[in-house]
């Protein structure tokens, strides 16, 4: 736009001063340099607006700078948790254990493969937690619950009123973990979490 007002402005200049050349000349003669005038400074601001202003090229506005594409975050929380969940297969057939139907099986049975699922998950859960009980007390024990607990580390049973510090008896003494060795896992594809427990096949 600005462009174009230039050009208007400098065949205006132009024929003011070629209006001095004919027969007429004399009846605008006073006129004619304030008209140049005029028609300078606003030639002279044209030119600035259009230097400042971004270049356009083909009528279009500049091409923005191509932006980075946004990588998704890796899903690695998920994969450690099915890693963990293959550990526990591996040492105690923990999936086995839950997935079956145990209501084909007697006492007897199932009683002995939960000393299986229990060594092994045990052993696992004891590499790579440092477990230790909430409370040190035994359970049946009277134990009190002081002012500004942990809200994630009891859960108060029966009615509760009044503030603490409370009194109450110890029905479980609760579960901690002062440290977590779990192996870094990624995940092996995209689209598909960690496999559990492969599949195995006896070759003939």
């Amino acid at each position: 736009m600005m462009k174009v007002a230039s050009i208007v402005a400098v065949f205006l200049v132009l024929a003011v001063n070629a209006l001095g050349l004919l027969p007429m000349a004399r009846l605008i003669q006073p006129y004619v340099p304030a008209a140049t005038l005029v028609l300078g400074v606003f030639l002279a601001f044209a030119m600035i607006v259009a230097w400042r202003s971004p270049r356009r090229e083909s009528g279009r506005a500049p091409a923005e700078a191509p932006r980075p594409t946004p990588t998704a975050a890796t899903p690695q929380a998920e994969a450690e948790i099915v890693s963990f969940l293959a550990l526990l297969q591996e040492k105690g057939r923990l999936v086995d254990f839950l997935m079956d139907d145990i209501n084909a099986y007697d006492d007897a049975q199932v009683g002995a493969a939960a000393r299986v699922v229990h060594a092994g998950c045990k052993a696992a859960l004891q590499e790579h937690f440092e477990i230790h009980p909430l409370r040190p007390e035994t359970e049946g024990s009277t134990v009190q619950v002081a002012a500004g607990y942990a809200a994630d580390e009891y859960r108060l049973l029966g009615r509760i009123s009044g503030q603490a510090p409370f009194s109450g008896i110890l029905v479980h003494r609760g579960w901690k973990t002062d440290g977590v060795k779990l192996p870094r896992s990624l995940r092996s594809a995209a689209d598909r979490l960690p496999t559990i427990a492969p599949a195995e096949v006896e070759l003939k």
